[in-house]
């Protein structure tokens, strides 16, 4: 059964179903599942960061009472059994190893950390396992550590940095300093954007890199630095509590006063909604415009989501669910829990999301997911993104052919 149609039957019996689902146990966890249901290992950084995965596990609820409300996967019901990774690899790793050895699930999905996904994407292809990996940006995932068995739902950073560096490569500045946090994700996206601003540009100077460690930034350190070197420009990878405490830090300090910033995720309501009114305003960002949004698929499941929670989505809340829908669709073209025979039926497959329809690309198992791109500012007190557009994942993805050949073996 195609997404729409799921998504169609869910989102008209969202208010008469769920009720009815969490009553006889069919929702996630339930313990009156079928007995012939597909077991669904889930693995996240629920604790480590919850205001990114408290939506996305929101989401992937939401889309598996709507699936099995709509009669399950081929005639069998999904259950979702969840772990909790803490954001450390070890304890992701001994999480995929209780799921598929003692739940006997059919596949992996999840994670948020890039470390952390490159940890469960490796103990994938150790022990043959199929793994979704719902959120981890590092180009390595599906790349240069990339694997038969590993695919991924959300744009890179080197997809989302082409993204940006688009329009700041229009800005007239040159002297360019960044900050990210030091680890596989902040690495990666700082490395990624200078190249797509140097392919860009001739005349770009990088004159600062900060790297505070992630959830321990020193703001009134890391502020003071990026300002000495005097640049025209910054790239922020920051986001979360260090997001909040750099942007406050910066403001007071007059730091972005005069000053281009482009900011990776910072228009993600996970992370512009606890600066409220202080969030800066005009920065160029990626993020999740969930209120100003007007198409078909968005309004459907924007319908479902606030039906069921009485809150708004987040971006984790689209991942969470687009990730779900995206293991029932390649279980239903399976129809097989055989390993290889999911990743048959996931290469090239098409699903339908809120954010429109994408495809998991055969060469490097990378989805077209894309982003929305714009600038911040504050409206009645909250900060919010204008100037937006969608920018299709399938646009700043290199050619299948070249994508193949930065896998290993190839």
């Amino acid at each position: 059964m195609a997404w729409t149609k799921r998504l169609t039957h869910g989102a008209v019996s969202a208010v008469a179903g769920i009720a009815a689902l969490a009553a006889s146990g069919l929702g996630a966890g339930g313990a009156a599942l079928a007995q012939d249901a597909i077991k669904i290992g889930e693995i996240n950084s629920y604790t480590a960061l919850p205001a990114f995965t408290e939506p996305y596990r929101m989401g992937w609820q939401l889309a598996l009472e709507e699936i099995n409300a709509a009669g399950g996967v081929n005639g069998r019901e999904l259950e979702v059994i969840s772990k909790d990774d803490a954001g450390k690899p070890g304890d992701a790793v001994t999480a995929a190893n209780e799921l598929t050895q003692r739940e006997d699930v059919a596949l992996l999905m999840g994670t948020f950390f890039s470390h952390v996904g490159l940890a469960v994407s490796d103990y994938a292809k150790q022990r043959e396992v199929f793994f979704l990996a719902a959120e981890p940006l590092t180009d390595a995932l599906v790349w240069s550590k990339g694997n038969d068995y590993t695919f991924r739902l959300r744009p890179s950073v080197t997809m989302q940095a082409e993204m940006l560096a688009e329009e700041a490569a229009k800005l007239d500045a040159t002297r360019w300093a960044t900050v990210a946090p030091n680890y596989e994700y902040g690495t990666s996206a700082v490395e990624a954007f200078k190249k797509a601003m140097d392919r860009r540009r001739d005349d770009i100077e990088w004159v600062n890199e900060q790297w505070p460690p992630f959830g321990k930034i020193d703001a009134g350190s890391t502020v003071q630095a990026l300002a000495q070197s005097e640049p025209d420009a910054i790239f922020n990878v920051t986001f979360g509590p260090d997001l909040t405490k750099f942007v406050r830090e910066g403001t007071t300090r007059g730091l972005f006063q005069d000053r281009e910033v482009v900011s990776l995720l910072t228009g993600e309501p996970e992370y512009m909604d606890p600066l409220g009114g202080e969030t800066p305003e005009g920065w160029i960002v990626t993020g999740y415009p969930w209120d100003q949004i007007d198409t078909p698929e968005h309004n459907k499941f924007l319908e479902a989501y606030q039906a069921k929670f009485d809150d708004y989505p987040r971006l984790g809340s689209i991942v969470g669910y687009a990730t779900m829908y995206s293991v029932a669709e390649i279980l239903e073209k399976a129809e097989s829990l055989d390993t290889e025979d999911l990743i048959a039926a996931a290469e090239g497959i098409e699903v339908g999301s809120p954010l429109g329809p994408i495809t998991y690309r055969a060469a490097d198992h990378q989805s077209t997911l894309g982003a929305y791109v714009g600038r911040t500012a504050v409206q009645d007190g909250k900060g919010v993104m204008v100037d937006f557009e969608y920018r299709d994942g399938a646009d700043y993805l290199p050619p299948p052919e070249e994508a193949k050949a930065m896998r290993p073996g190839s």
